[in-house]
C-alpha cells in the first residue's frame, strides 16, 4: 500500500520561500517528512483539528440545506455565499446614480453583441465571438452563457441595492439575474428592500478562508469576499416577490435548545443572538481554528445561555447601526482651509493619528481600537481602505466615496466605527470570562 509523507512549513510562506527552502535543502531526502494518514471525515492534514468540535451543533449542513421540509440536527435550513459580481468595477458604486450609468452602457452594448450574435450565419465559438471591450463590459461564463443563449438584458432602477461590499463600507450594487454571475439565495434572503428593514444575516468566514475567523452581522446584501469568502446565515428568507415570509432556524433547534437550558422562553431571535455574540468568543476561535477551517461552524451549549444572547444582541444593534453611533472625538489638527474631501487616508506610525488628508490629521486615536479585527484588519482598517478614490484600471472607471450632499460623511464614520470598536472590544471581553463549554 503506497504511503503518504508531508512537511509542514509557515502557512503563510509565499512559493518563492517554499521554492527557497527546497532549494536549501537540495534534495528530498533532507526534508523532515511525517507520514500522514486520513482521518475519519478524509482529512489527510489533522494537526490542530479537535474532535470534540463534532459534539457541537452545526450551523447548517448542504444535507439540510436541500431538504426543503423542516431539517432535523442542524441550526439553519438555508445559508449562503454573499454576492459574486465578477464585474465589481461595473456593478459597484458609492454614487448610485454613476453606478446606473456605468450598468446602462455595459448593459447596451451586451445587447449589441446579442443582436449581432442573432444574425450570425454561422456557427462561431462565444469565446471567439465576444467582443472583450474593457471600457464596455466584463466577461464573466455565465454572461458568455446569457449570450450564446440569444437572452437579452434589460436595465431596471430597481436592481440597484445597497450591499456591504466590505466591514462598514456600503456601497450600491446593480443585482439582477444576469449581470450577477452568482447571486446565492440573496434573492430569497433580500429580495426586496423592504425586507432589509426586518432581516439579518450573521456572515462569517467560509470554509477554506486563510484569514483568522470572523463575523459580521448585516441587514443588506453582502459581497462575497466582503472579507474573504463568506458563509451567510439569515433569519428569514422568503419567495422572491418579498412574500411567505420563513423562519430560517429550524423548529428542531429551538427545542434542542429549550429542552437543553430547561427554559421554554428561548425564542429563535434569542438563539440567533445567542449564535452571533458566541462567534466572537476568543477561545473558541482559538481552540477550534483549524475545525473552521474545514467547515462551518458548530456551536457548542455555553453555561450562561442569556448572558451570551444578550451580548450577541448588543452587539447586533451595533453592527447594524453603525451609522447611527455617536463619533468619538478625536483633536483635530488643521493646516489651512479645511477640506472634507478624501483622496486617500493613512495611519501614522504609531497608529495613533489618522491622515485624513492635506488639510487635515486626525489624533487620539485609541489603542484598543485595533482589536476589533475582522480577518487581518480592524475595523478602522477596513474603512480607511475602502474610502478612497479608486480608478479600476482596465475599465477605467473611477469610484470615488465622497458624498457631495453629504461632505462631512467620511470624517463621521471614522469616529463612528471608532466607538463602533471600543464598544465591542468591551463587550467581547464580557464574552471571553464565560466559558465556552460546559
Amino acid at each position: 500500500m503506497a504511503k503518504i509523507y508531508y512537511a509542514r512549513v509557515d502557512e503563510f510562506w509565499t512559493r518563492v520561500d517554499k521554492l527557497k527552502f527546497l532549494a536549501e535543502k537540495e534534495s528530498y531526502k533532507n526534508v523532515e517528512w511525517q507520514e500522514i494518514t486520513p482521518d475519519s471525515k478524509h482529512n489527510w492534514l489533522t494537526e490542530g483539528l479537535h474532535d470534540s468540535f463534532d459534539n457541537f451543533l452545526p450551523m447548517g449542513t448542504k444535507a439540510g440545506k436541500a431538504n426543503k421540509s423542516d431539517a432535523e440536527g442542524i441550526i439553519f435550513q438555508v445559508y449562503s455565499r454573499g454576492a459574486e459580481t465578477t464585474r465589481d468595477a461595473w456593478a459597484y458604486h458609492f454614487n448610485e446614480s454613476k453606478l446606473a450609468e456605468n450598468m446602462q452602457i455595459s448593459i447596451e452594448f451586451y445587447n449589441d453583441q446579442v443582436l449581432k450574435l442573432s444574425r450570425q450565419l454561422k456557427e462561431i465559438r462565444i469565446d471567439d465571438f465576444a467582443n472583450y471591450d474593457d471600457k464596455k463590459i466584463s466577461w464573466s461564463s455565465s454572461l458568455k452563457k446569457h449570450l450564446e443563449n440569444l437572452i437579452f438584458a434589460e436595465f431596471n432602477q430597481e436592481n440597484i441595492r445597497f450591499s456591504l461590499y466590505r466591514p462598514f463600507s456600503k456601497q450600491y450594487l446593480y443585482f439582477d439575474k444576469i449581470f450577477t454571475h452568482r447571486r446565492g439565495q440573496f434573492p430569497s434572503i433580500f429580495p426586496t428592500p423592504e425586507t432589509e428593514k426586518e432581516n439579518k444575516v450573521i456572515c462569517c468566514s467560509a470554509v477554506g478562508n486563510n484569514k483568522p475567523f470572523h463575523n459580521l452581522m448585516t441587514n443588506v446584501i453582502p459581497d462575497l469576499h466582503f472579507t474573504g469568502d463568506s458563509q451567510c446565515f439569515p433569519f428569514y428568507t422568503y419567495t422572491e416577490d418579498g412574500s411567505h415570509r420563513q423562519e430560517n432556524i429550524t423548529n428542531w433547534a429551538l427545542n434542542a435548545y429549550q429542552t437543553h437550558y430547561k427554559d421554554n422562553t428561548i425564542s429563535k431571535w434569542d438563539i440567533f443572538y445567542y449564535i452571533y455574540g458566541f462567534l466572537h468568543h476568543q477561545g473558541y476561535r482559538d481552540k477550534y481554528q483549524a475545525n473552521l477551517k474545514r467547515e462551518l461552524p458548530r456551536i457548542p451549549y455555553v453555561p450562561d445561555f442569556w448572558a451570551i444572547s444578550q451580548a450577541g444582541q448588543q452587539l447586533a444593534e451595533l453592527h447594524l447601526n453603525y451609522e447611527q453611533q455617536e463619533p468619538y472625538e478625536l483633536d483635530d489638527e488643521i493646516k489651512g482651509k479645511l477640506e472634507w474631501r478624501v483622496e486617500k487616508m493613512r495611519l501614522n506610525k504609531d497608529k495613533t493619528a489618522l491622515i485624513y488628508n492635506d488639510t487635515l490629521t486626525l489624533k487620539g486615536i485609541p489603542p484598543q481600537v485595533f482589536d476589533y479585527k475582522l480577518g487581518n484588519r480592524s475595523a478602522l482598517q477596513w474603512v480607511i481602505d475602502q474610502y478612497q478614490v479608486k480608478t479600476d484600471e482596465r475599465s477605467g472607471i473611477t469610484n470615488d466615496p465622497n458624498r457631495f450632499d453629504e461632505p462631512r460623511y467620511i470624517f463621521e464614520l471614522i469616529g463612528k466605527v471608532i466607538t463602533v470598536s471600543l464598544k465591542t472590544v468591551e463587550i467581547v471581553k464580557g464574552i471571553n470570562r464565560g466559558n465556552f463549554e460546559e
